[in-house]
């Protein structure tokens, strides 16, 4: 026998209660723990590093678990721990309250222990497929960051290599390292 499930719409999302944290994958909601304090370290830093270059240079906003409508019918709102978004697609109005209609520029997700590999790709997936040009994935027990830009395209620079995505974040490079202090 077949259940019903009452679908949420991204808007239904926003408007529940912020007691705890959660993602809504094609309509359904999905819980998330809350970071560790490590995993929370991370993201400010490379959140302050982004920010140093892109909201203080007017390139654009850098944001942190924010929400992001990647699809529509049944919708999907996605929070990476860190984005930025161009300053020419930022709303004339601001900054919406609710959540950001369409993919940012940069998702960065710090990945915690209890992350599986299918749950990390599955995130890249929709990031790319919903139009996001670089996903950074920030892994604290190996200090290293995968640069995805595409399906297909992954790097890996060795903590001593400068991570370089001027072609998306203008200006901005820094040591890998930098993303582990």
């Amino acid at each position: 026998m077949a259940t019903a499930t009452n679908l949420l719409t991204a808007e239904a999302l926003c408007q529940l209660p912020s007691e705890f944290r959660c993602e809504l994958i094609d309509g359904v909601v999905i819980e998330l723990s809350p970071p560790g304090g490590v995993h929370g370290e991370i993201a400010v830093t490379i959140s302050s590093l982004f920010r140093a270059k892109a909201q203080l240079g007017g390139l654009g906003r850098v944001m942190v678990e924010t929400g992001f409508v990647l699809r529509r019918n049944p919708d999907t709102v996605r929070s990476p721990d860190v984005t930025f978004v161009r300053a020419e697609r930022i709303p004339a109005g601001g900054l919406p309250v609710g959540y950001f209609e369409g993919a940012p520029d940069i998702a960065v997700e710090v990945i915690s222990p209890s992350n599986t590999p299918a749950e990390v790709q599955a995130k890249v997936r929709e990031w790319i497929e919903a139009g996001t040009p670089l996903v950074l994935l920030a892994y604290p027990d190996s200090r290293s960051v995968h640069v995805v830009r595409s399906l297909r395209q992954r790097e890996t620079p060795t903590e001593e290599d400068v991570l370089r995505i001027e072609d998306v974040l203008t200006g901005f490079s820094c040591p890998a390292a930098d993303f582990f202090v």
